[in-house]
C-alpha cells in the first residue's frame, strides 16, 4: 500500500524536470536575442561615437588652421573675417560661433568657438537626438622686441614754449615705455635735428666722413641724392662733412674797410652755422637707459633751419639691419650697451617691430651750404701773426704786387706780416673766424673790381665759390617720401607729428605716416597727447616673453 504513492511521486518528479529543461531552452533564445541586440546596439553607438570623433577632429583641425592664419601680424585683414572665410574653404560655413579677436599694435589674440551636428543613427535609441561635436581654438601672436626712433625738430620755430612742450612729451614717452621693460626689449634712439643732424664724434667716425674740419662737437654730413635711393647710407660712400661756416650773416659793401673784428659785420656769427657745435643736440644712439634718454630730452635747445628729410633719412638709417655690423663696433667700443647687440632686427623678423615717430613744427627751407672746394685745405688768405690782419694772394693779378691788403687798401708783393711774420690760413679756419660775405667782399670784391658793377660781379663770384643751395624744397620733399615710402616698405611704423605746423609742412609729415591713424596733428599741450597714444598704441599689453 506505501509503494504506489511513491511510485506517483517520482513520476511527477520526472515530469517536472522535463519541463524545467524545455523552458530553459527557450530562456537561452531570448537571452541570446537579448545579448544580439545589445551588441548591435553598442555598435551603433560606436559607429554614432566614431562620426562624432571625426567630425570633431576635423572641426578642431580646422579652427586652428584658420585662428593661425587670422592671428599673424603680417596677416592685415579682418580677423574675424578670415576665420569665417577659411572655416568656409574646410566646408564648415556657418558652423563657426562666437569669434573673438583682441589686437593692439604689437599683439593680436584671436579666439573661435564652432559646433557641427552628427545627426545620430543609434543613439535615438536610448533618447540621445542631440550628439554634436564642439571645438575651441585660440591664438596670440606678440612682437617681443621694439626698436624706436625718435626724430625731432629743434629748429629756430620750436623755440620757448614749443621746445618745453616737446620735451615734456617726450620725456613721458620714455618713461611709458620703459618703465616696466624688465627684459630689456625697448631700445630708443633720438635724432634731433634742424638744417643738419649732428651725429656726435662717435657715430660720425663710422662712416666715410671727408673734408673733416675738427671742430669740436660739430659732426655733420652731407648726403648725396643718389641715397635716397637706398634705406641706410653705405658706410663706404664719401660724405663731405657739413662745414662749420657762416653763410648767412651780411656784411657792409662799398669801398671802405670793415674791420675783421667787427662782431656786427666781419666776425662769425656762432648761432649761424647750419652744423652748430652744441653736445646737446647729438644723435643718442640706441638705450633703454630712462635718466640718459629724458636728461638728452630736456637738454635739447632749439636754432637754425628745418630740414625733415635729413632727420628722417638719419632716422631710418639707424633701424636698418644694414646698420648691424657698426651697431656691433659701437658695442665693443662701448657706445651701445652690449645686451642689444644683434641689432638692429631684420626686417620681417616676427618677434621684431620698428617704429619711427617723426615729429616737425614746420616745413622744409632750402639752406646754402659750403662748397667741398673751399671747406678744408689750405687757401689763398694770409694773417699776420703780429697784429692779425689779413691779406691775400690774387694771382691774376700781375707781378709781383699779387697781395691785396684791405686794412691798408693797397697791393704788395708779400703777405701782410706787421713785422712780425704771417702764417697762411686754411679754410677751415677762415670759416672757423670770419663769415663768408666778409670775406668774399673785403678780399675779392674790393680788391678785384673797381667800380660799383665790377666790385658786385666779384662779390658774386666769390659767394658762388664758397656756397651753394644743398638742396631745393621740391627736392627735399622728394627726399623725404623716399625714405619714408623704403621704410615703410620694409615694414617700419610711421607715427607723425604735426606740430602747429604750416600746410606743407602737414603735408609732408601725414604722407609719411603709415596711415591716417599714424597721423597727429597736434597744437600746443595737445602734442603730450599725441606721445601718449603713440606710448599706449606700442605698449598696450605688457609683453609675454
Amino acid at each position: 500500500m506505501l509503494t504506489r504513492p511513491r511510485t506517483l511521486l517520482a513520476t511527477r518528479a520526472c515530469g517536472l524536470l522535463r519541463r524545467f529543461r524545455r523552458d530553459e531552452g527557450g530562456a537561452l533564445i531570448i537571452f541570446g536575442l537579448v545579448m544580439f541586440l545589445l551588441i548591435t546596439m553598442m555598435g551603433g553607438f560606436a559607429i554614432d561615437l566614431m562620426r562624432y570623433e571625426e567630425k570633431r577632429t576635423h572641426l578642431q583641425n580646422s579652427l586652428d588652421r584658420c585662428v593661425l592664419m587670422a592671428t599673424s601680424l603680417t596677416n592685415s585683414l579682418d580677423p574675424e573675417a578670415v576665420v569665417v572665410d577659411c572655416m568656409d574653404r574646410s566646408g564648415l560655413a556657418g558652423e563657426v560661433e562666437n569669434i573673438q579677436v583682441q589686437q593692439g599694435l604689437n599683439f593680436k589674440n584671436v579666439q573661435a568657438q564652432g559646433t557641427v551636428p552628427t545627426n545620430p543613427i543609434f543613439m535615438h535609441m536610448i533618447g540621445i537626438d542631440e550628439f554634436d561635436a564642439r571645438g575651441l581654438s585660440a591664438a596670440e601672436q606678440r612682437i617681443s622686441n621694439v626698436e624706436i626712433v625718435l626724430v625731432l625738430d629743434v629748429s629756430g620755430s620750436m623755440s620757448g614754449a614749443k621746445i618745453d612742450n616737446l620735451r615734456m612729451a617726450a620725456s613721458e614717452f620714455v618713461e611709458t615705455l620703459l618703465a616696466e621693460d624688465d627684459e630689456d626689449r625697448y631700445t630708443i634712439s633720438i635724432v634731433p635735428y634742424n638744417a643738419q643732424v649732428n651725429l656726435g664724434a662717435t657715430l660720425r667716425g663710422k662712416y666715410n666722413a671727408t673734408h673733416l674740419h675738427g671742430v669740436a662737437d660739430v659732426n655733420c654730413l652731407e648726403i648725396p641724392a643718389s641715397a635716397y635711393a637706398t634705406v641706410g647710407i653705405s658706410r663706404t660712400l664719401a660724405l663731405p662733412m657739413a662745414a662749420f661756416a657762416d653763410v648767412t650773416s651780411g656784411t657792409i659793401g662799398g669801398t671802405s674797410y670793415t674791420a675783421h673784428t667787427d662782431t656786427s659785420y666781419a666776425t662769425m656769427n656762432a648761432n649761424a652755422p647750419f652744423c652748430r657745435n652744441n653736445p646737446a643736440n647729438i644723435v643718442r644712439l640706441p638705450s633703454n637707459d630712462i635718466d640718459q634718454l629724458q636728461a638728452q630730452i630736456n637738454a635739447l635747445t632749439a636754432g637754425g633751419n628745418t630740414s625733415i628729410t635729413l632727420g628722417m633719412k638719419w632716422g631710418v638709417t639707424l633701424i636698418e639691419p644694414g646698420a648691424r655690423a657698426m651697431f656691433t663696433e659701437l658695442v665693443a667700443d662701448g657706445a651701445i650697451p652690449a645686451k642689444f647687440a644683434g641689432r638692429p632686427f631684420d626686417w620681417g623678423d616676427e618677434e621684431a617691430m620698428k617704429v619711427i615717430v617723426l615729429m616737425t613744427d614746420g616745413e622744409h627751407v632750402a639752406h646754402n651750404k659750403t662748397n667741398d672746394a673751399v671747406k678744408t685745405g689750405a687757401s689763398p688768405i694770409w694773417r699776420s701773426t703780429g697784429d692779425n690782419h689779413y691779406s691775400i694772394l690774387h694771382t691774376t693779378r700781375p707781378a709781383p704786387n699779387q697781395y691785396w691788403v684791405p686794412h691798408r687798401n693797397e697791393w704788395r708783393a708779400a703777405p701782410w706780416d706787421s713785422g712780425s711774420g704771417a702764417t697762411q690760413q686754411t679754410w677751415q679756419s677762415i670759416w672757423a673766424a670770419q663769415r663768408q660775405t666778409w670775406v668774399a667782399w673785403q678780399l675779392y670784391a674790393r680788391a678785384l673790381g673797381t667800380t660799383n658793377a665790377t666790385r658786385n660781379t666779384a662779390y658774386s663770384n666769390a659767394m658762388n665759390m664758397f656756397q651753394s643751395q644743398y638742396a631745393s624744397v621740391s627736392t627735399m620733399n622728394t627726399q623725404l617720401q623716399q625714405s619714408c615710402t623704403l621704410a615703410k616698405n620694409n615694414g617700419v611704423i610711421v607715427y607723425g607729428i604735426a606740430f602747429e605746423a604750416p600746410t606743407n609742412g602737414q603735408t609732408q609729415i601725414s604722407q609719411c605716416a603709415s596711415s591716417a591713424s599714424h597721423y597727429f596733428d597736434a597744437q600746443g599741450l595737445e602734442i603730450q597727447t599725441a606721445f601718449r597714444t603713440i606710448a599706449s598704441n606700442i605698449s598696450q599689453l605688457k609683453l609675454t616673453q
